[in-house]
């Protein structure tokens, strides 16, 4: 965890297979940030900016994304399994085939623009 804080620091934005499970993101401005097959399980990306990341292949099992900003994110092939996406902003996202099994939402908005 502390080689990632050291990471976003520096400017890096690329943690593109990186092993962050439970990992506390809440807050961060993450946007444009590349996590493409990392393993996030049970990480707390609450109220993060995520606006364009990329989840693609992502492993975001009982992730916190209460608030988050994830509009124009690459979700695709993600597992949100279990997730918490209460409040999340998911406008314009690619959710092309990402596993939401038991995947909370409450007062999320969808990638079409609805209100779930």
């Amino acid at each position: 965890m502390e080689d990632f804080h050291q990471r976003y620091a520096a400017g890096e934005r690329d943690f593109s297979q990186l092993d962050l499970p439970g990992a506390n993101l809440s807050g961060l401005d993450l946007s444009g940030a590349n996590f493409s097959l990392a393993k996030l399980n049970g990480a707390d990306l609450s109220d993060a900016n995520l606006r364009q990341a990329n989840f693609n292949g992502a492993v975001l099992q009982k992730a916190n994304l209460t608030g988050a900003d994830c509009s124009e994110a690459d979700l695709s092939l993600a597992d949100l399994g279990f997730a918490n996406l209460t409040g999340a902003n998911l406008t314009g996202a690619n959710m092309q085939m990402t596993i939401l099994f038991r995947t909370r939402f409450k007062d999320t908005t969808m990638p079409d623009g609805t209100i779930r």
